[in-house]
């Protein structure tokens, strides 16, 4: 068999589905073999960098691995962007390279670079085939590597001349393994401490969005009543109509739900990355009792040192806090700042619901008719961007991957390309992104592909006509915020070039039933919002000058 093709069996008997990418010269045998698959469907795109960010949409909603694929040299570095935001975001992705042939490697040549040692640090392992019967061993590793927790990109890199080889191997089967589970006695331990806590509080972060750790959580809520404070990417793991969801937290300065935190005792991380939200921010004097929940040991950081440490499956080790609460004779908790929060946080949420402004339009009432209008298994992508920061306070979600926010390598491009992904992975699903006028751009070329997918996505842009979340940091830190202005393309022309319907909204009133239209259009649709940017600074403001109440 040809190696090329031994490539795509090997693919197939891991079960992908996908593979996006901008093919090149190098890799041209491996296209010609995956042009006859039958399982395999490869979408080509406009960048690389798109590819890899659809790719990384994938993993996150089906917790499979897809493909991103790119030539050597340009075609390789295009994808490393996307690659990183996977890779700190903890979604399994298949990086895959062409490369020139293995007799001019060691040498000065065109567009040769050692693109396994680029991959490196961005990614969970790196390699290039050096011989065409490792093949199978090598995919059977990089999938097995990409989907244990926690979850990250993989590359594996295939050389020109090794890819029209002929060899004899044949794709090993996947074999699935079950993950480790705690110790009871840590269970016990972990269970001891929080029976004799007084105010504890759950912060919940990227892990508990798995479905099971998701619903074993939200059991182990309904029986002790403790409040969660979700992180960006941990929206939805509880619902956000409970009395226990506390919301999320991950602002920098401080916030409402922090007043949670400040009361707590005893801090419950369930599936926490420090990446998100530093402990440093919740924990300063690094006095809180923190049992540590999470598929591996908790990271070191003076600010974050768990006296418990519940290391294992995560839906496991809840199950079985779940069945000593049911053993107990009853446990209860004072909770009442936990009560105050949720209200106060209730209140910031609808102050702006009714506005009726003309011109530009708050970022509170935006999010908060994007709420009305998307269902609870919707699925909404954030750019980065000033808009990142209100989505994530204000978006509050009923279940989870349905608010998809990148919050580690927080990469601005992201959404778009996101979009198309989750419509072919959802398609029965209303997908909005909602990106800034800066990082929309980033990936604009993109519009086409969505045109020729066909794909039913809304794409959101809040024009600012500058940097806003830049501006905002230096105003808040300097007074002032340096020039960071720039001009915009007339949007709806822009979407008619590509092919989209278009719709421009400055009266507020107007917003929701613009977003209901767009929704209910088939094909790719693009609304432009001029956003309210002046509600940043009130907003810093306002947080600066905050009491918690109880």
């Amino acid at each position: 068999m040809k190696a090329s093709d031994l490539f795509v069996k090997c693919l197939e008997s891991e079960g992908i589905e996908y593979i996006f990418g901008v093919p090149g010269e190098e890799n041209a045998d491996f296209m010609v073999s995956l042009e006859k698959s039958e399982k395999i469907k490869f979408i080509l795109t406009r960048h690389e960098q798109g590819a890899a960010f659809m790719a990384e949409i994938y993993g996150r909603l089906t917790g499979n691995v897809a493909g991103c694929l790119g030539t050597l040299g340009p075609g390789a570095t295009n994808l490393i962007t996307g690659v990183a935001d996977s890779n700190m975001d903890h979604a399994p992705m298949l990086v895959l390279t062409g490369q020139g042939s293995t007799e001019r490697l060691h040498k000065e040549s065109h567009q040769i670079m050692n693109v396994v040692h680029m991959f490196e640090p961005v990614t969970k392992w790196a390699t290039t085939v050096l011989h065409e019967n490792n093949i199978p061993e090598i995919i059977r590793k990089a999938v097995r590597i990409a989907r244990t927790e926690k979850p990250g990109a993989v590359h594996i890199e295939l050389p020109e001349d090794l890819a029209k080889k002929d060899s004899p191997a044949q794709p090993l089967k996947p074999q699935r393994f079950r993950r480790p589970v705690p110790d009871d006695k840590i269970i016990d331990k972990a269970f001891e401490v929080l029976k004799n806590a007084k105010h504890p509080v759950i912060l919940a972060g990227n892990g508990c969005i798995r479905k099971r750790a998701s619903k074993q959580l939200r059991d182990f809520c309904e029986k002790t009543g403790i409040g969660v404070v979700s992180t960006f990417m941990a929206k939805g793991c509880v619902d956000m109509n409970a009395d226990y969801c506390l919301y999320t937290i991950g602002l920098q300065s401080r916030d409402v739900v922090a007043c949670a935190m400040d009361a707590a005792d005893v801090v419950l991380t369930i599936g926490y990355d420090m990446v998100e939200y530093h402990p440093e921010l919740w924990n300063a004097q690094a006095n809180k009792h923190i049992i540590h929940i999470d598929f591996l040991p908790a990271e070191i950081d003076e600010n974050y040192h768990p006296e418990t440490e519940v290391v294992g499956d995560l839906a496991h080790a809840l199950w079985m806090l779940n069945e000593r609460v049911d053993a107990a004779d009853g446990i209860q908790f004072d909770l009442t700042q936990q009560a105050a929060t949720r209200r106060d946080m209730t209140a910031e949420l609808e102050m702006h619901k009714n506005d009726d402004t003309r011109g530009v339009i708050k970022p509170q009432k935006v999010i908060w008719d994007v709420r009305q209008a998307m269902g609870a298994h919707d699925i909404v992508l954030s750019d980065v961007g000033a808009h990142k920061m209100w989505i994530a306070r204000h978006y509050q979600c009923h279940e989870p991957n349905t608010c998809l926010i990148p919050n580690g390598f927080c990469s601005m491009g992201f959404a778009l390309p996101g979009a198309i992904a989750a419509n072919l992975v959802q398609p029965d699903r209303k997908v909005l992104s909602i990106s800034g006028d800066a990082g929309f751009l980033m990936n604009v070329q993109e519009m086409e592909t969505a045109r020729r997918l066909n794909s039913n996505i809304v794409c959101m842009v809040w024009e600012d006509r500058a940097y806003g979340l830049i501006a905002w940091k230096q105003e808040a830190q300097f007074g002032h915020h340096t020039d960071l202005s720039f001009t915009n393309p007339d949007w709806m022309q822009l979407a008619a070039a590509f092919g989209w319907k278009g719709h421009f909204v400055e009266n507020s009133k107007d917003l929701k039933a613009t977003l209901d239209t767009a929704l209910n259009e088939t094909g790719p649709s693009l609304i432009v919002v001029p956003i309210d940017y002046a509600e940043n600074m009130k907003l810093t403001s306002r947080l600066g000058d905050m009491v918690c109440s109880i």
